[in-house]
C-alpha cells in the first residue's frame, strides 16, 4: 500500500492565529509541515523568515519541510538548520553549485531537497539525482498560493520516476502548487509521493477533515 504524504503549506495558515493552525496540523492526519520561505528577489514576493519559523518550530511535532524561494541559499543553511528544519529543499535555479549546496544542507544534518522551476528540464538533475532526498516540482510558478495548476506536472512527475528508477536513487517526488481533490489521485499514480496543499487545506471549513480526505484518496 503506497501511503502518501500530506504537507499542508504554513503559507496559507491564518497567522493571527498561527499556533491554532499548527496545532491543527499536529492532530491531524498530515505528516509534515510545509514552510515556504520568499526573499522578494527570487520570486516577486515576502513570505516569512526566521522568527516565525522559530515560533512555529515551538509548537510543530511533525516533519518540518523547509522549501527555500531565496536567492544565495548557501547562506542560511546552518541557520535554518539550528531553526529546526528537518529537510530543506533549494531551488535549483538558485544555485551555481548544487552538489556542494546539498553536501553542505546534509552536513548541517537535514535532508537535501532541490525544487525546479516549471520550466526547468527534468534532465538536469541526472547528474546529482542520487544525492538528493527530494525534488520538489513546482506546479505552479513559485512566489504566490492560490495559482491554478499546471498540466504538465504529471509528465514531469513521471519522467523524475523513470530517472531515480534508472539510477537506483531513493528519491521522494513532492509536488507544490495547485493541488486539490481533484487532482490528488492522478498526482500519485504518476508517481508523487509528498503532496502540498495550502489553500485547499486552509481555506476549507473544516481543515481537518480535509486532510483526511486527502489522505484517504492517495493511500491506495
Amino acid at each position: 500500500m503506497k501511503n502518501t504524504l500530506i504537507a499542508p503549506s504554513v503559507l496559507a495558515a491564518d497567522f493571527g492565529n498561527l499556533q491554532r493552525d499548527i496545532e491543527m496540523i499536529n492532530n491531524s492526519e498530515a505528516d509534515w509541515f510545509h514552510i515556504d520561505i520568499m526573499d522578494g528577489v527570487f520570486v516577486p514576493n515576502i513570505s516569512y523568515g526566521m522568527p516565525v519559523l522559530e515560533a512555529i518550530n515551538k509548537h510543530a511535532k511533525k516533519t518540518i519541510d523547509v522549501h527555500l524561494m531565496i536567492v544565495d541559499p548557501d547562506r542560511y543553511i546552518k541557520t535554518f538548520a539550528d531553526l529546526g528544519a528537518n529537510i530543506l529543499s533549494v531551488h535549483y535555479e538558485a544555485c551555481t553549485h548544487l552538489h556542494r549546496t546539498l553536501q553542505a544542507i546534509k552536513a548541517e544534518g537535514m535532508k537535501a531537497g532541490v525544487a525546479i522551476n516549471p520550466h526547468t528540464n527534468i534532465d538536469l538533475l541526472e547528474d546529482v539525482i542520487n544525492d538528493i532526498d527530494l525534488v520538489c516540482i513546482m506546479s505552479v510558478n513559485p512566489g504566490f498560493g492560490g495559482q491554478s495548476f499546471i498540466e504538465n506536472a504529471y509528465a514531469k512527475i513521471k519522467k523524475l520516476k523513470d530517472l531515480i528508477s534508472r539510477k537506483g536513487a531513493a528519491t521522494l517526488i513532492e509536488v507544490d502548487g495547485g493541488v486539490t481533490n481533484k487532482n490528488a489521485k492522478q498526482l500519485v499514480e504518476a508517481g508523487a509521493d509528498v503532496l502540498v496543499a495550502g489553500n485547499f487545506v486552509f481555506k476549507a471549513e473544516n481543515p481537518t477533515q480535509t486532510i483526511h480526505d486527502l489522505k484517504k484518496l492517495t493511500c491506495f
